[in-house]
């Protein structure tokens, strides 16, 4: 009864989809189906309630094991903990779909709630291509990926979820990634909504602004939980590897950054308008491209939920459909959007464009790089396109974008000069060149990672300098924002380099009482014994590791074997330090009673991570002030325009 209801909900929320595309569609247009206005509001707000509640149905069945629903008895067991009962509802195709879509009708009840800054024409145009992007995954959930969908028999016992997402990443890094792909999806609807009313103003900037910026803050954290949980989870001992699905949730980040830089200045300058609306639909296309990617069937990973073709044709053709429709509408109302202001080549709003080039040449060189290989495979040749490719290419438009980045906040709006500026620029370039000599002087460090850590130092510095000479205590909250998240992208680069330019890897073959050396580590293994988890057994190495002199500690990396269902994996050990992260992983058996056992000296890889999370609070800050600033002039207006009511 529990499926029965939560597949009722999705046919009654589809429906209200429905509902708000057609009343907003008739709403748009005027005249009599002006009328209908009133019920796209309430249509979206309960959308919203019963996507939940299908959703929380889906939770319900998975807890309990329920044996007669197909997607439990596919990607569950009744001897899973409850934490992977409950991540397994997300963890595979159908229900991965279902919270997309329940965070895509939430979102808009949101909008429908909340949101009264733009021209109510405007507010229905928007809510209704929200409803007309809904609609495309309500039907693709209905028609192609029912995830209530009962078994003839119910099974003796479900066959489980992927071994190497049962972990708590898998709690935390597909919801936070799928937030931000569905507020790409609201600005993509506000996009839309513009266009059609021919309104792109600030004020639409102001509305689009917090949900762009939201979406952008979960997509950092989802790809840099992403990146831990696969750097200790696969035991690979690398934090990216270029997998076209960690690409897939890549491009939309940069497309959003593009965006959020555009939409700023829109809302501030009045400026970048058909720049803003265009971001806008790359933004979600990149989105759309992900999805396809990971539910396709085309491609084979341990991040893929969908092998069947159709499901990929399915998708297609809402990417074509929804984004081809988009890119049709700018091309013929493009002409129409009013340039907005001008400004200066030397100018912030100058250097953010610049930045946004970048951004989009970035974004085209890993684009090409994802489907490329794929291209070749259609007409039965295998190429891989991988680091050689991507460092290198991408090179040539980052060190331009962080360079132009450490100096372009310390601009003036409209127009500026760089002799004003040319103390700041001046010490930012004598610290890239005095982090080069440095470097050069350490160690033989090749020429990226050299550039980068020069780079991280000169961005580290940059990102600071627009606090010079201001009281910190009267400061906005959005500049906090900005500055923290420019010094995390300078953080998290250091670390990246660094990992790159110093990491050491040893592997050995040893017997239990034998040690082995890996940078200032020395790691004896202790003991090999078997252990047992509640559906799982493994060969753990009890291991002694000393940093230099300092006193032992012990780590037990482990080889994992599941039942449920049967597959092995490795259990990595870290010890992490100020200076970076030891890392261990347990091998097979080889000849002579010896173990194989892997080891890495990472200096400064946690930074990485460090910095991903303060580009998210940085993120989070700039949200806040963006809210705080909006509210503080709509109470303005509303003084000032009830002072005029009462003025005789």
């Amino acid at each position: 009864m529990i499926a029965e209801i939560g597949l009722a909900a999705l046919w009654l929320a589809a429906a209200l989809a429905a509902l708000q595309l057609v009343a907003g569609a008739l709403a748009v247009r005027g005249g009599a189906g002006s009328e209908i206005a009133a019920l796209i509001r309430p249509a979206a707000v309960v959308q919203g309630a019963l996507a939940s509640v299908s959703f929380v149905m889906l939770l319900w069945v998975f807890a309990v094991t329920d044996l007669s629903v197909k997607l439990v008895a596919a990607n569950s067991h009744s001897m899973k903990p409850m934490v992977f009962k409950l991540a397994g509802a997300w963890g595979n195709h159908e229900g991965s779909m279902l919270l997309w879509v329940t965070v895509m009708a939430l979102a808009g009840g949101l909008i429908a709630l909340v949101e009264r800054r733009l021209p109510e024409r405007t507010m229905h145009a928007t809510l209704a291509a929200q409803g007309f992007v809904g609609l495309g995954f309500y039907a693709f959930l209905l028609l192609s990926s029912n995830p209530f969908e009962r078994l003839a028999l119910p099974a003796a016992e479900g066959m489980g979820l992927n071994p190497l997402l049962q972990d708590i990443g898998l709690a935390f890094h597909p919801p936070t990634l799928y937030f931000g792909y569905v507020g790409l999806s609201i600005a993509f609807s506000f996009a839309v909504g513009a266009l059609i009313t021919r309104q792109v103003t600030p004020e639409f900037a102001r509305a689009m602004r917090p949900w762009v910026l939201g979406a952008w803050v979960f997509l950092t954290l989802g790809i840099t939980a992403g990146s831990y949980w696969a750097y200790y989870e696969l035991g690979w001992g690398g934090w990216w590897f270029w997998d076209p699905v960690e690409n897939a949730s890549l491009m939309p980040w940069l497309a959003a950054t593009a965006l959020l830089h555009s939409a700023g200045v829109l809302a501030a300058r009045d400026a970048l308008r058909a720049w803003t609306i265009m971001l806008g639909v790359v933004a979600f296309s990149m989105s759309m491209m992900g999805t396809f990617l990971v539910r396709s069937g085309i491609l084979t990973s341990v991040h893929a939920f969908a092998v069947d073709p159709e499901r990929g044709t399915f998708i297609l053709a809402l990417l074509a459909l929804y984004i081809g429709g988009a890119l049709l509408l700018f091309a013929l109302r493009a002409g129409t959007i009013s340039e907005g202001e001008r400004f200066s080549v030397t100018s912030r709003e100058g250097a953010l464009v610049f930045n946004n080039v970048m951004l989009s040449a970035i974004l085209a060189i890993v684009l090409m790089g994802t489907l490329y290989p794929l291209l070749t495979e259609a007409f039965d040749t295998r190429v891989s396109v991988g680091p050689p490719y991507f460092n290198p290419v991408g090179a040539i438009f980052v060190v331009p974008m962080l360079i132009v980045m450490a100096v372009g906040p310390l601009l003036r709006w409209r127009r500026d000069s760089f002799e004003r500026i040319g103390r700041e620029a001046a010490l930012v370039a004598a610290i890239i060149l005095a982090a080069l000599v440095l470097v050069s002087i350490i160690g033989d460090v090749a020429i990226l990672p050299l550039l980068s850590l020069a780079l991280a130092a000169a961005l580290a510095v940059g990102s600071l300098l627009p606090l010079k000479g201001r009281n910190l205590r009267l400061l906005p909250i959005a500049t906090w924002g900005m500055v923290i998240a420019h010094f995390g992208i300078a953080v998290a680069l250091f670390g990246m380099a660094s990992e790159r330019a110093f990491s050491k890897e040893r592997l050995a073959a040893v017997m239990p009482g034998e040690a082995a050396q890996v940078g200032p580590w020395t790691v004896t293994l202790e003991a090999v014994e078997p252990v047992a988890g509640p559906n799982w057994t493994a060969i753990e190495g009890r291991m002694s590791a000393r940093y230099r002199d300092g006193d032992p500690t012990t780590i037990a990396p482990q080889a994992r074997s599941f039942w449920t269902p049967p597959q092995e994996t490795t259990e990595s050990a870290l010890i992490t330090r100020w200076n970076g992260q030891l890392y261990a992983v347990m091998g097979d058996q080889a000849a002579g009673g010896r173990w194989q056992v892997r080891l890495w000296w990472k200096p400064f890889v946690t930074f990485i991570w460090y910095g991903g999370m303060l580009v998210a609070l940085g993120g989070v800050l700039a949200l806040i002030g963006r809210v705080l600033s909006d509210l503080k002039r709509r109470s303005v207006t509303r003084r000032i325009a009830e002072r005029k009511a009462e003025t005789p």
